[in-house]
């Protein structure tokens, strides 16, 4: 009788935390063996051979010690990994998180109802910020319905972190405080910031217990902006979260010994649902061609974006859309769902405001000014010029291909994700006469607080078709034979990672095991090959699908003679957005791009042979 009343009930989107399977530690045999696959491609038989001695030594040796005692970690935590990830993958990293680390992306309402136009930011952010508050309310509510596959409820953890969450600096590590609460665990922060010309200033957005509505958050902004535009620019403390860690650490601690009113101001950012950043800026867009707007979204003013929040929701001077996150608390998949959530509710409304225009009278915008002095000025200008230097070294571009795209490949018998990736090593091996090490995410949601695992998309499969389809001897039926190996191949690749049983995490938990041990680095990690092949976060493609949806998003290259590649899938299109430095003379974006276009030709042709 219970069990029949559980199910009548409505799911809650955080129901099944508890009872999620813990995230399982692979078997140490199954980890090495699909390690040393992973290799072959970037050795000769003699390197291959070292590699295979070093790792029978480390099976055999430490190796096996040290997976005992993973195992012992893993007895007395649902999930071994995901202190450490966050450690390892985020908040040790002392580089400038905010051009980095960070991801970013454009909003697709361009596409229909909100072509760029002079004149509409304002109206047009006031409608977007309502449904993303929508959205904080389905989340408060636990009405956001859970992610399944296949009726698998996944982990919904991430989601929690979307709003009133901040990362914190630290000297030598930082820390993520997320500041919300579901309605039945108590009460949440209800205010947003907005970041203008280098000024912050606060709003609430819940007046007498209901949100308010449209033309009430446009007559917050329009005072904001008029206000902004009509007095001096801030000193656009924002800029600060841009700089390298160690150093907008210390700035913090500067800026609060100043004045401790400082500190209260900042966690006010802090907590605030999300950070909406109001630029000058009008870049261009088409549905062919986001390279503009996706740029803007990565390396705008670094004034008007908090760096640290999960969420800086950016509007331009021309009513087109984006966002920034800090990728530590989250992965993309949070943001494409709340900005496919938005953008549906654009579409259907028709991109209006359909509802009351009664304004009532709710408190106007509150600034939160800082004590500052020389030094802190001297620090903005610093952070500013070297974020700025930076991010004119990138190269950001970012097409759709329109000839087919999902429909067609499933036609085939092809699985798209892996079409795309395949069609990237072929090109990636046309433009260097090499083949590139490759780090695809894969999902690990079935299991407790589950984020993510490494598909390694350069398979000796893969490799010795990019080779037939450069060699003129080679048959169309050879080159359509080593194409589908080189799918098949992958598909598993896919399913073993998203299943706990990919080898990557396997690894770097050992490495950091032998770590806190206090033992020397073992001889796996110190092996050339090792890095050569991607390990140690050396990929020279950092890759990522963000779905099936109409959302868009990128991220910088993980090394500097690397790619940023990321991609959705549409019934029609395939939408692929590349990333690489201009300081490195061998890379060249627009270029992968397009060679990856020509790959997709090509391999719709080799399927279109008849059955020789």
């Amino acid at each position: 009788m219970e069990n029949q009343l559980a199910k009548s009930v409505e799911e809650r989107t955080f129901q099944y935390q508890d009872s999620l399977p813990s995230l399982p530690v692979p078997s140490l045999e199954e980890s090495l063996k699909k390690y040393l696959e992973s290799v072959k491609p970037f050795a000769n038989e003699e390197e291959y051979k070292k590699t295979e001695e070093i790792v029978q030594k480390f099976q055999n040796g430490i190796g096996k010690k040290l997976h005992q005692k993973l195992l012992e970690r893993a007895k007395g935590k649902r999930n071994w990994l995901e202190e450490w990830w966050l450690n390892v993958a985020y908040l040790d990293v002392r580089i400038p998180s905010q051009l980095n680390v960070n991801f970013a992306g454009p909003a697709s309402h361009f596409e229909h109802y909100w072509p760029p136009k002079e004149g509409t930011q304002l109206e047009r952010g006031s409608i977007s910020l309502w449904y993303n508050l929508n959205f904080w309310q389905l989340l408060r509510k636990e009405k956001l319905p859970v992610d399944k596959v296949e009726n698998i409820p996944l982990d919904m953890n991430q989601f929690r972190m979307l709003f009133s969450t901040c990362k914190v600096p630290g000297i030598t590590r930082d820390s993520v405080v997320s500041y919300f609460r579901t309605e039945s665990e108590g009460s949440s922060p209800s205010h947003i910031a907005v970041l203008c010309r280098g000024r912050v200033f606060v709003f609430d957005v819940l007046h007498e217990g209901s949100l308010i509505t449209p033309p009430e958050i446009l007559r917050q902004l329009t005072y904001i902006y008029k206000k902004c535009h009509n007095e001096p620019d801030g000193p656009g403390i924002a800029a600060l979260t841009s700089e390298e860690r160690t150093r907008w650490a210390k700035a913090r601690e500067y800026l609060i010994s100043l004045d401790p009113e400082n500190l209260t101001l900042l966690e006010k950012i802090q907590n605030s649902l999300l950070v909406y950043s109001i630029e000058d800026g009008s870049p261009h867009v088409t549905p062919e061609d986001y390279s503009q707007l996706s740029a803007m979204t990565l390396t705008g003013d670094p004034t008007v974006r908090w760096g640290d929040k999960s969420y800086n929701l950016i509007s331009f001077s021309n009513g087109v859309f984006g966002c920034n996150c800090d990728h530590a608390p989250y992965d993309a998949m949070v943001m494409v769902k709340i900005s496919y959530y938005v953008d549906e509710k654009i579409f259907e409304n028709e991109g209006r405001w359909k509802g009351s225009e009664k304004v009532r009278d709710i408190p106007l915008p509150k600034e939160l000014v800082f004590t500052v002095d020389e030094k802190i000025l001297n620090d903005v200008n610093q952070a500013k010029a070297q974020f700025l230097k930076q991010a004119s070294d990138l190269q950001i571009a970012v097409y759709s291909f329109t000839s087919f795209g999902k429909k067609l490949t499933k036609k085939k018998r092809l699985h798209p994700d892996t079409f795309i990736q395949l069609a990237l090593q072929l090109a990636y091996y046309r433009l260097h006469g090499r083949p590139g090490c490759c780090y695809e995410t894969a999902m690990t949601r079935y299991f407790y607080h589950g984020r993510t695992e490494t598909v390694r998309s350069c398979t000796i499969e893969a490799v010795r078709w990019c080779q037939s389809m450069q060699d003129p001897s080679t048959s169309l039926f050879e080159q359509q034979q080593k194409m589908l190996q080189a799918f098949a191949k992958h598909n598993k690749m896919m399913k073993d990672c998203s299943t706990g049983k990919g080898f990557d995490r396997h690894l770097l938990g050992l490495s950091l095991i032998a770590k806190e041990e206090g033992l020397p680095v073992p001889e796996l990690f110190r092996d050339p090959l090792f890095s050569r092949s991607g390990g140690g976060g050396n990929f020279v493609l950092s890759t990522s699908l963000i779905g099936y949806l109409r959302v868009q998003g990128m991220v910088v290259p993980m090394v500097h003679n690397g790619y940023g590649f990321f991609y959705h899938i549409r019934e029609d299109r395939f939408v692929v957005a590349c990333s690489a430095w201009k300081s490195c003379p061998e890379t060249d974006a627009k270029k992968l791009v397009q060679l990856t276009f020509h790959a997709f030709h090509d391999m719709m042709q080799l399927m279109n042979i008849p059955n020789l």
